[in-house]
């Protein structure tokens, strides 16, 4: 858990009445020792490496806590469940491409989207609260050799950064 991440909660816990408790600190050090993305199952099965002891239940409210506190941001990456996003603290305006063969997440970043998002919302008279990009693509990489390095182990990548 980074310094960051550990005062954002002691302010976030302090302020709610809540406290800090060895079975969140695991949850965050295996959600934040991680840069993919995660289903609550999948961040279940990493804790449970670190603490046997720890329940579903205690991460589904683990996860509520952070993103209600701002540290996890809940995307949508087509998958028909909730992903987490531990990576967006470092760069909040990422953005996702999602390969459709291999299933790989690729996080990027581009300051002409930036620029663009501004004049749509400033054009049709909004302030964003917030935003979210998922492209959805085929790799050509595959298309042009028959072969993806990604495709055999459906790798969750955080991107080329």
């Amino acid at each position: 858990m980074t310094e960051t991440v550990r005062q954002h909660l002691d302010t976030f816990l302090a302020s709610s009445g809540l406290r800090r408790t060895k079975q969140r600190d695991v949850i965050i050090e295996a959600a934040f020792g991680t840069p993919d993305h995660f289903n609550a199952d999948e961040l279940h099965e990493m804790t449970r490496r670190i603490d046997r002891s720890i329940s579903r239940a205690t991460v589904y409210r683990t996860l509520n806590l952070l993103v209600n506190c701002g540290l996890l941001r809940e995307v949508d990456l087509g998958r028909d469940q909730t992903y987490y996003d531990p990576n967006f603290l470092d760069k909040p305006e990422h953005n996702h491409l999602i390969c459709t063969d291999c299933d790989r997440v690729v996080e990027f970043e581009d300051e002409h989207i930036a620029v663009l998002e501004d004049c749509i919302t400033r054009r049709l008279g909004f302030t964003p609260a917030s935003k979210s990009i998922r492209i959805v693509a085929k790799c050509d990489e595959l298309e042009r050799t028959g072969q993806c390095r990604f495709q055999n182990a459906k790798h969750k990548s955080p991107g080329t950064r």
